[in-house]
């Protein structure tokens, strides 16, 4: 069965992994020109000051070029259970051949595990092989960035593309086996894979692990350390948001800068008033605090294994479905 699943799917994988090698050295000569520049924006900073300004530059430099190659890894997932898992089925149901694939020795149950298993296989590892290298080549930008938690950059990082690799086959062979039409099966892969994408960021990744919480005094130390200061409103509406220094964490909210007796501030404008290198003076001798609601830094890894996994539940239970539906096809 192994072998006859290569013989069957072979065009495909080589094809898939010779684009990758190609993205590899591509990734791989970019890469290098990357930290070069990145080493020399850093010794250019750190000789004449500034870091915070010329970190930005650079991420601003290579944004374009960054949203691209994540975009592509986010898309080959999906892709790779358009292309490979949605026909593994119905190709079969299409042309008639399963009812010669199913009257021979080897049942119809163990059939698609082999198949689904391989196929599946197949494209973890290419996913996982280009997940790699995309992390590798976006190092320099996630430590300009500091912020690995962007749902583009979070997607096309470290295992979550394996699970949703392994997802998205799972996904492609239900809807084969269900709509027992290719293009259709194809269609409804990629529409539910889109789906999935908007929504695990927005409703499901936020609430995996309880966020943490903390209020910070707005002295001149945390002023001078922040990474946006923002007054929202007019008048007596006006609101104070300070972006606190928490390197690469998920900023989930944040609450407007209050008083000593726990009033909304609305100083902020006057302080404005006072001229840009009066305002963190001005702001400071309030003695303001701002509270803020966020995921750390060092629970990155937890919140990547944990949404690998919950794919990888995901597509054992598509799995499962797409076994049971083969039984009761006739």
């Amino acid at each position: 069965m192994i072998w006859l699943t290569w013989r069957q799917h072979r065009s495909q994988i080589v094809v898939a992994f010779a684009a990758l090698g190609a993205v590899a050295i591509t990734l791989a000569i970019t890469g290098v020109q990357l930290r070069h520049s990145y080493d020399d924006t850093l010794a250019g900073c750190r000789a004449h000051g500034g870091c915070g300004t010329a970190l930005a530059a650079f991420g601003s430099q290579y944004g374009l070029l960054e949203t691209y190659v994540s975009a592509v890894l986010i898309a080959v997932p999906g892709l790779i259970g358009a292309f490979w898992g949605a026909p593994l089925v119905t190709r079969e149901l299409e042309t008639g051949t399963y009812q010669l694939a199913w009257s021979q020795s080897v049942p119809r149950t163990r059939w698609l595990v082999v198949k689904l298993g391989s196929v599946a296989a197949a494209g973890m590892a290419a996913s996982g092989l280009l997940s790699l290298l995309v992390t590798w080549w976006a190092g320099p930008l996630d430590h300009a960035h500091a912020d690995r938690f962007t749902p583009e950059a979070f997607a096309a990082r470290g295992v979550v593309p394996i699970g949703y690799a392994a997802f998205a086959v799972a996904l492609g062979v239900v809807s084969g086996v269900l709509i027992r039409r290719t293009v259709p099966a194809m269609a409804v892969t990629l529409a539910v894979f889109a789906a999935v994408q908007i929504v695990m960021p927005l409703a499901v990744r936020p609430v995996l692990m309880p966020p943490a919480r903390s209020t910070v005094a707005l002295d001149a130390g945390t002023l001078a350390a922040a990474s946006s200061i923002e007054v929202r409103g007019s008048g007596s509406d006006s609101r104070l948001y300070v972006g606190l220094s928490h390197p690469d964490s998920w900023v989930l909210s944040k609450d407007p800068a209050v008083d000593p007796a726990g009033r909304a501030y609305q100083g902020a404008e006057s302080c404005l008033a006072a001229g840009q290198a009066q305002f963190t003076a001005c702001v400071a001798e309030a003695g303001l605090q701002q509270a803020e609601t966020y995921q750390p830094a060092d629970r990155y890894w937890r919140f990547q294994w944990f949404e690998a996994a919950i794919f990888l539940a995901l597509a054992g239970g598509l799995a499962g479905l797409g076994l049971w539906a083969v039984r009761r096809l006739e």
